[in-house]
């Protein structure tokens, strides 16, 4: 399926500072933040992929890949899976909308953000977790990030 890079956006504005209700919210117990740019690859045309092991899935709160939610392990997912779409770390320079960053604070990726704009050569991502709407990336802070551009 292809990936609509303006869907994932549009999905990723409407609800990066509340929540949609078909979905968990999983704040306070390990974060939302993975769960939501899951949702926003998902209503951009992903397909959800049952299996326990190497999927990416979400029925709901207690049946769902551990990829949907954990930060480390949908980075895995989008890297490691064989099929369309998937990801490919790339340069900052090589991003586009709807794209995907994952922040590292040297120990291990603890965050994961959608990009939904990019503007005078600026990065601006949605989140959740620390609810953000078009907030520059330089205003977190981390030791490193993978840039993931999502190919289809």
């Amino acid at each position: 399926m292809k990936y609509d890079r303006f869907k994932a956006v549009s999905y990723a504005k409407k609800y990066a500072l509340t929540k949609n209700p078909k979905y968990y919210f999983f704040d306070g117990i390990g974060g939302d933040c993975t769960n939501f740019v899951s949702q926003c690859l998902y209503e951009g045309g992903f397909n959800m992929v049952y299996d326990d092991i190497d999927g990416w899935f979400y029925v709901n709160s207690n049946f769902r890949s551990a990829s949907w939610t954990g930060v480390e392990y949908f980075r895995n997912f989008i890297l490691d899976n064989t099929f369309l779409p998937y990801g490919l770390i790339c340069n900052a320079e090589d991003v586009t909308e709807g794209d995907i960053i994952f922040l590292n604070n040297g120990e291990k990726f603890y965050h994961s953000l959608i990009i939904t704009k990019i503007e005078n050569d600026e990065i601006y991502v949605s989140s959740h977790s620390f609810p953000a709407l078009d907030k520059n990336l330089r205003s977190y802070k981390f030791l490193s990030c993978d840039f993931v551009h999502i190919v289809d």
